[in-house]
């Protein structure tokens, strides 16, 4: 039995480090991917963790797969396909480590699983399945990711959402936002970003998008709102937190983060599906707390998966810092 199954891309970030002695741009070779970050983070939180998805034949898969095992995630999930090359993101940050993407994914191995491939057995066993929607943009691995969501539903499993749009990775802004709106109908808990919730939902008004999810069926919506912190919804209750202001080197895994810490607390308190709709604010207030500390220790290291933080970490912060709405714990 796994706490959370992890399914979609798990790839290399290849991210800016400065220039070398003849002026030449310096990329650092990151382990990441968004379900992958998100899963470091619980494992690293302490629950037990397995990967499900592709990479390529090559370098760059070796190094990943030995990643996640020594993160002791399980990677019996993981197929390296012998005719694809493992994703490759390039990451430029800003001044404020904000960042650009470039992709190297014409294919790339992630969008290569098959229906037929998916591990039935690891999917079954989890308390919690968490997907993208970068698995989304391209077949197979649009029908795989929605077919593993379903068959995680059927057997009783939370289904976590995170629609992480990258609009280089879609053919069109229309196409993107039917396939992100049809698979959030798979999913008990979603997060989305501020600029997300639009594409979603229709709606500019944070509130009222998460409200239109919740209508649709889904039982908890976070929404992350940058420095301003995040905000979480269930049916009959909501919360709002400010994030810490923390220096950022690095915002490539802040969202992963921060997912995780939230997946972290539902894990934690041992929720189950039919549960998730009357978690109340009290409840809300100390996931989101949880989460955003996350995300601001991520925000100061570089890289994705290296960036995630350990439970000690969070626990030290929150000690340190207290509480962001005033006071201490």
């Amino acid at each position: 039995m796994f706490d959370v199954v992890a399914l979609g891309e798990l790839l290399i970030d290849f991210t800016y480090a400065g220039a070398s002695q003849d002026g030449m741009r310096l990329f650092e070779q990151n382990p990441g991917g968004a379900p992958a970050n998100v899963l470091t983070a619980l494992a690293n939180f302490g629950c037990r963790a397995a990967f499900v998805g592709k990479v390529g034949a090559d370098m760059h898969g070796d190094f990943l797969r030995e990643t996640l095992r020594g993160k002791h995630i399980d990677t019996s999930g993981v197929i390296v396909d012998e005719d694809a090359f493992t994703t490759l993101a390039f990451v430029s940050l800003n001044a404020a480590g904000e960042r650009s993407f470039s992709f190297a994914r014409k294919p790339g191995a992630d969008t290569r699983l098959r229906t037929e491939e998916l591990p039935r057995s690891i999917i079954e066993r989890c308390g919690i399945f968490h997907f993208g929607s970068l698995s989304l943009t391209e077949e197979p691995a649009r029908q795989a990711a929605l077919e593993a969501a379903s068959l995680a539903r059927r057997s009783g499993a939370i289904v976590s959402y995170d629609p992480n749009y990258r609009a280089q990775l879609w053919r069109s802004v229309d196409e993107a936002v039917q396939m992100m709106r049809n698979a959030a109908a798979y999913a008990d808990v979603i997060k989305l970003s501020e600029e997300e919730v639009p594409l979603l939902t229709g709606e500019t008004c944070c509130e009222k998008g998460a409200k239109k999810l919740l209508e649709q069926g889904c039982s908890c919506v976070a929404v992350t709102l940058g420095d301003r912190g995040a905000a979480a919804y269930t049916a009959n209750d909501s919360a709002t937190v400010p994030a810490w202001h923390v220096p950022a080197v690095d915002a490539t895994g802040a969202g992963d983060a921060f997912w995780g810490g939230f997946l972290f607390k539902i894990v934690e308190r041992g929720l189950t599906r039919s549960a998730l709709k009357d978690v109340a604010s009290r409840s809300l207030t100390d996931f989101i707390i949880f989460a955003n500390a996350a995300a601001a220790l991520c925000v100061q290291k570089r890289g994705g998966i290296p960036a995630m933080p350990g439970l000690d970490e969070v626990t030290r912060f929150l000690a340190l810092k207290g509480d962001p709405r005033g006071g201490l714990f």
